[in-house]
């Protein structure tokens, strides 16, 4: 009985604060004349994510490694932008969770911004719900570091690195 009461408890208070931060989040940044889904704030949040979920496999600096990273926003965004409004839709309350400071320090324990946290802050926080307990997080970082390497390995720049050829040729003969 106890841990059924806990669930509802606990699930109750989810509930309660997704509706706050749908509430009391700023309204989304202006759209990105690039993107379909993500607006500037969301292009900037997973932009931010990119570095460490693909720590090691972009370039470590300069103009590649900003190319990397705007294609893997892009990448993310089509990949998202593609899916069923519902996906859309609980993608899009995880960002605002990220994006609304007080749910961002209750869940990711972040005081800042993720674009100004810094690598290490975002690893610590992307470990912590990587090892949860709750499903929730467990199934947001799973949702992010998914999207986030799907985006990049999709992309034909990453191929050398990984030794993959690219998709076979399709040859048709006539007769």
């Amino acid at each position: 009985m106890q841990t059924r009461r806990r669930f509802l408890v606990v699930g109750l208070a989810g509930a309660a604060v997704l509706a706050a931060t749908r509430l009391l989040e700023r309204p989304a940044g202006a759209p990105s004349p690039a993107l379909r889904f993500l607006d500037r704030d969301g292009a900037a949040l997973i932009g931010a994510l990119v570095p460490v979920v693909l720590a090691g496999a972009i370039p470590a600096q300069g103009a590649a490694r900003e190319v990397a990273i705007r294609e893997v926003v892009e990448a993310f965004d089509r990949a998202v932008s593609g899916l069923a409004p519902a996906v859309r839709g609980e993608i899009d309350e995880l960002l605002g969770v990220l994006r609304f400071a007080p749910s961002r320090y209750l869940f990711a324990g972040l005081g800042m911004p993720l674009e100004e946290a810094g690598e290490r802050r975002i690893a610590q926080f992307l470990s912590r719900w990587r090892e949860s307990r709750f499903d929730l997080l467990r199934a947001g970082y799973q949702a992010l570091t998914q999207l986030i390497q799907a985006s990049w390995y999709g992309n034909a720049a990453s191929w050398p690195a990984i030794g993959y050829p690219g998709p076979p040729s399709m040859s048709v003969s006539r007769p």
